[in-house]
């Protein structure tokens, strides 16, 4: 009575396996409502999303905002032209005469003036096209985040595949441990340890299918969220697919990249040059203002007035002259708002210290990432043929009867560890490569075009 000894858990993890095998079909059942789409490249998900990406939008929306305030600051120094229109009409009563009297006055004004001499409001418009240069820098950031957002969600989704397909090889293998193990048993030549052994590893692989079934799941869903396209489905890399070496092998020709390059360094710069032009600005507070001003009206008195009861008159004036506003104290405002300003020159430099020196680690550390990625995928490449050779090695001596079946297991699960940890190496350096340009601030439609080249085309892959 053999099997009166196998471990009475084995009954009840039947109804482990029914639920797993039942979210299988459902994957299974979902891939094909899916099969008549195509999957779609990194390429096609970016610039999907651009129509979708929140960020991508305000930071867009800034920039044409931004735009429209340099035209309102220009204003400020164009000509301003008006014309005014007035109609009243009066009753006088002059006691004790009791003369009375009724007149209507009809009256236009042309009226139009021209800045001459306003340093303030140059000086609002020199800072307002730098700011427009600003919102640029943050529109370029938006771009490159929206491209990392994309390739990271993407990369994760492909990542979680492999990593489902490779623990369900896995299983597949043990599965197949655990049968020998039990014929041996049957047969008297292994003990009931073997095949307990055999159980719990399948038993395990069965709890990592569950967790690797779940992560493509939630990892399929945010790819969803972030592109905003329903039921997306990443092109898979193509097979042996040569990934990019890196193109600049010195770290301080990336840091100097990123310093020329990086928009939030730009950005601050620019920031530094509106403090500055904002205190040349508050000094203006003391300077004059100098305007040209005309004014062309014309009146009539259908009745004449209570002292002229006329017939009618009329009235043309014209008139042309310069204005000079000069302020002589203004309690102090202005040498207090010089004061200001000062500190926040102060202020803006700091912060582009910060971002110098933010650029300088993110640039590094995404550059050591990348190279040690690209070491660790030759290593594995190696451990993953000498996993192999030792697992061979363990099937033909438990065979023999030199090696037992847990070290056959161990050699099973060694393997299978070191393809997932491949797999996941092989995306960590895709993305390396685009989160190396980020810090740099060079990504861009080009950088995903070479990353793209990568993937299996659509047709290849329906």
């Amino acid at each position: 009575m053999p099997f009166s000894l196998l471990p009475s858990g084995i009954a009840s993890r039947t109804t482990v396996c029914s639920r797993l095998r039942s979210a299988s079909v459902l994957l299974a059942v979902g891939c094909a409502l899916h099969g008549n789409l195509q999957a779609q490249s990194l390429l096609e998900l970016v610039q999907a999303t651009t129509g979708y990406d929140a960020p991508w939008q305000a930071a867009l929306a800034e920039y044409e905002a931004s735009q429209r305030r340099s035209d309102q600051a220009r204003a400020a120094l164009l000509p301003s032209v008006g014309v005014g229109a007035e109609l009243s009409r009066s009753h006088t009563r002059l006691h004790p005469l009791d003369a009375r009297h009724s007149a209507s006055t009809h009256s236009t004004a042309l009226t139009a003036s021209q800045a001459l001499y306003r340093p303030g409001e140059r000086i609002q418009w020199s800072q307002s096209k730098l700011a427009a240069e600003q919102s640029q820098t943050r529109l370029d950031t938006a771009a490159q985040d929206l491209i990392l957002r994309v390739a990271q969600a993407y990369f994760d989704v492909l990542a979680a595949q492999d990593a489902l397909a490779v623990v369900q090889a896995q299983k597949a293998a043990i599965t197949e441990q655990l049968a020998f193990a039990q014929r041996n048993f049957e047969v008297g030549n292994a003990t009931i340890t073997d095949t307990r052994e055999a159980q719990a590893q399948f038993d395990l692989a069965t709890a990592q299918e569950i967790s690797a079934l779940n992560t493509l799941q939630v990892r399929q869903l945010t790819l969803e969220q972030v592109t905003g396209v329903t039921a997306a489905r990443p092109a898979p890399l193509v097979a042996d697919a040569s990934l990019p070496r890196m193109d600049e092998h010195d770290v301080i020709a990336w840091v100097s990249r990123a310093q020329e390059q990086q928009p939030q360094i730009r950005q601050a710069l620019l920031a530094v040059d509106i403090a500055r032009l904002e205190t040349q600005r508050a000094e203006t507070g003391h300077l004059p203002t100098v305007d040209l001003s005309a004014r062309l009206s014309h009146s009539e008195n259908p009745n004449g007035t209570i002292t002229a009861p006329t017939p009618g008159t009329r009235t043309q004036q014209g008139s042309v002259g310069v204005q000079l506003n000069l302020p002589l104290f203004a309690g102090f405002a202005v040498q207090n708002r010089v004061r200001e300003t000062l500190a926040l020159e102060k202020q803006a430099s700091a912060q582009l210290q910060q971002a110098r020196r933010q650029t300088v680690q993110n640039t590094q550390t995404a550059f050591f990432n990348l190279q040690s990625g690209l070491s660790q995928i030759t290593a594995l490449q190696a451990a993953e043929a000498s996993s192999l050779s030792a697992l061979e090695a363990n099937q033909l001596g438990y065979q023999v009867g030199v090696r037992i079946n847990i070290d056959v297991l161990n050699a099973q699960s060694q393997l299978y560890q070191t393809r997932r940890d491949l797999a996941q190496a092989r995306y960590q350096v895709l993305l390396g490569h685009l989160q190396l340009e980020h810090a740099a601030g060079t990504l861009d439609m080009d950088s995903v075009r070479r990353i793209n080249a990568l993937l299996q085309p659509a047709a290849a892959h329906p």
